[in-house]
């Protein structure tokens, strides 16, 4: 029977990304600890605990943490396990796995955006699963949310939402809280109230009447108390029991994440769906595809752990069903979706998980064949060794997929979501002292079963932008990228929203591009809607013609100024350069232009009347790990080291590369 474990409840914050899901968590943390202590001091972003998240202000990877509450009102001692989960649609697979640890959500939505392309994403996920939905309208201290406030517009949008993605009739009927988590309060089903407080501002050092303790009163009463299997047939449905009722039971816990320790060996953590477990047990491995040989790798369990907040605390003499725990001594062959159940009392069938939807892009991780390889001390350059961290990567990051290329046995094809996600995995590498080179993206097609028709993913893509540049957006994405344009929504405060349906090969260093054609007023939010009839080719932008280095060394000044007037420059003075490396971009559309950009001023003993002019350079345009995925051609590499990023071209000698460009155009 399917009985309810007393005393836990288990909620996932889901949103789209900077609606404030990380900062809202920080609060719940605060008022969790001032109930129980009375007091609390102030966090900042604290699951965001990675340098990555710290640096670019984004979750990556979801965390869960274990919150002892004790409510006001009934005085019952609880504990709430929070998990944080990324709201940038190329970590969505981050959210996919961990729904399965949660038996409701809390929806975090923007007063002012509403719902965006993410928020429908997490929302479906979330449905699908039956988890029950309290609606968070966050940021209602921003002086454009009193209008939308006011008119209810967000609320509708919100509605309508639940209503396209099916949900049944008691989701729908979910409770709307209104909030501001930078400054700490919350109302429950009131915008008025909200409206009040975000005209004459909250002081939560001076008082609680509206603070997040709201909030986890409403998780407490809505969100339903966690489902765990009883074996015993005597038991009703339904049936809320305290943790030591499951000590019987066969013991199974769903792998949601998996790691390792230097001194306690191979970890995971879950939901304990069945039974309990204490340090000593011993365990066996169910795999998600179904078991190799009959039998199973068992181990036995070195410690017992949950987080709270960022920290590993060892917990108590034994973990019941309902509980998300992380088990230290699990066999080495785990996976994220195994399931880890008793050695001596197992259970027959591994526990279902959810699919995780299909990557998007690939692309080729080489050993590096430049000049330069291996010129920075401690660098790890050998293919076998970035396989290896590849496939070590693969073990939490299920949206991964990793396998030798087709076209060169020496290099890895790696299956992703998107740009971002291969940006933050190369940039992890680098850190950790990898040098690589990275072959083009390739958007994934498949073939239609039924009439073998070819088939590319396409997105929906939404674009806020000031209204006066809207014109530049449509024209940028529906002209060379071969986007639809489905809905566009103009608001009086000068601003509008572009609804677009597009090829995901057409958004390759869109992003960039359109930023700088709108001023960097445009934001770009795209997800994956359905794999639809292959467009044909692209006109794209993202080869435009470049500047290319024709000879080796330091990038001088004096050819700088002389190479500024044809384009736009990637180098500054000094910058060490090689034949075939990318400088520029050129100002003309035409071929690729070699230049020498290490040229110095000729030195000779003539005098002169007039003194020598100062050199004034523009500053270089630096792109990012993930503009420069999008931007590069279809014959060029990017170079990259734990302290460089370079363009080039895949073939360095100008004559080689030339004739190469002739055969390909016959």
């Amino acid at each position: 029977q399917i009985c309810r474990r007393k005393g836990i409840r288990n909620v996932a914050i889901i949103a789209h990304v900077d609606h404030g899901k990380t900062t809202l968590v920080d609060e719940l943390l605060t008022s969790a600890k001032k109930s129980i202590e009375g007091s609390s001091e102030a966090l900042d972003r604290l699951m965001d605990s990675g340098d990555l998240e710290k640096e670019r202000g984004i979750t990556i990877t979801s965390k869960v943490t274990r919150v002892p509450y004790k409510q006001e009102a009934t005085g019952e001692s609880l504990v709430l396990n929070i998990v944080d989960t990324p709201g940038h649609a190329d970590f969505s697979g981050e959210v996919d796995r961990i729904l399965s640890m949660v038996d409701g959500v809390c929806l975090l939505v923007d007063a002012v955006e509403g719902p965006m392309t993410q928020t429908k994403y997490v929302l479906s996920r979330a449905l699908q699963a039956g988890l029950k939905p309290i609606c968070i309208l966050n940021k209602c201290d921003r002086p454009e949310a009193v209008s939308r406030l006011d008119s209810g517009e967000t609320e509708t949008k919100l509605v309508e939402l639940f209503e396209a993605l099916g949900a049944s009739e008691e989701q729908t009927d979910f409770v709307t809280m209104y909030a501001s988590a930078r400054e700490g309060w919350i109302v429950k089903e009131d915008p008025f109230v909200a409206l009040e407080l975000s005209a004459d501002g909250y002081n939560k050092e001076e008082t609680d009447e509206h603070s997040m303790r709201h909030l986890l009163d409403a998780i407490v009463d809505i969100i339903p108390e966690p489902a765990a299997r009883r074996y015993d047939t005597s038991v009703e449905k339904d049936t809320s029991l305290e943790g030591d009722s499951f000590g019987e039971d066969p013991f199974a816990l769903a792998v949601v994440s998996v790691g390792s320790d230097s001194y306690l060996g191979r970890t995971c953590t879950g939901r304990i769906v069945s039974g309990s477990i204490s340090v000593g047990d011993g365990v066996s491995l169910l795999a998600r595809e179904g078991q190799q040989s009959d039998e199973l790798p068992s181990s036995s369990v070195s410690g017992l752990f949950c987080y709270e907040g960022v920290s590993r605390k060892p917990m108590e003499a034994f973990a019941c069903a309902g509980d998300c725990v992380t088990l230290a001594g699990v066999p080495e062959s785990v996976a994220v979706g195994d399931t880890i159940t008793s050695k001596s009392n197992p259970v027959k069938e591994p526990i279902d998980t959810p699919p995780l939807a299909p990557p998007t892009l690939s692309m080729d991780f080489g050993t590096n064949n430049g000049p330069l390889a291996g010129s920075e001390p401690g660098t790890i350059v050998a293919s076998s060794k970035i396989r290896e961290r590849l496939v070590a990567e693969t073990d939490n990051n299920v949206t991964l997929k990793i396998e030798k290329s087709s076209s060169d046995a020496e290099k890895t094809t790696v299956y992703a979501r998107g740009e971002l996600q291969l940006g933050i995995l190369v940039e992890q590498m680098r850190r950790e002292g990898f040098e690589m080179i990275l072959t083009p993206p390739r958007v994934l097609t498949v073939k239609d079963p039924e009439t073998d028709e070819l088939l590319e993913p396409f997105e929906e893509v939404i674009v806020d932008v000031d209204s006066e540049f809207s014109g530049a957006v449509v024209s940028s994405l529906t002209n060379t990228r071969k986007g639809q344009l489905v809905e566009m929504t103009e608001t009086p405060d000068g601003k509008a929203r572009l609804l677009f349906h597009a090829p995901s090969r057409g958004l390759l260093g869109f992003s960039a591009e359109i930023a700088s054609e709108t001023r960097g007023s445009a934001v770009v939010n795209h997800v994956f809607l359905e794999n639809r009839p292959h467009i044909g080719m692209l006109e794209s932008s993202y080869g435009k013609p470049k500047l290319v280095c024709n000879t080796s060394g330091k990038a001088t000044s004096y050819a700088l100024q002389a190479l500024s007037n044809r384009g736009t420059l990637f180098v500054e003075p000094g910058d060490e350069l090689y034949s075939g490396m990318v400088v520029g971009e050129q100002a003309r559309v035409g071929p690729d232009l070699e230049v020498n950009a290490v040229r110095a001023k000729e030195v000779t003993n003539m005098r002169t009347q007039s003194k020598d002019e100062t050199v004034r350079l523009a500053p270089p345009v630096k792109l990012s790990l993930e503009e420069m995925i999008g931007y590069m051609a279809e014959d060029e590499v990017i170079e990259v080291t734990p302290k460089s990023i370079r363009l080039r071209k895949a073939i360095l000698d100008g004559n080689v590369r030339e004739r190469a460009a002739r055969n390909r155009a016959k």
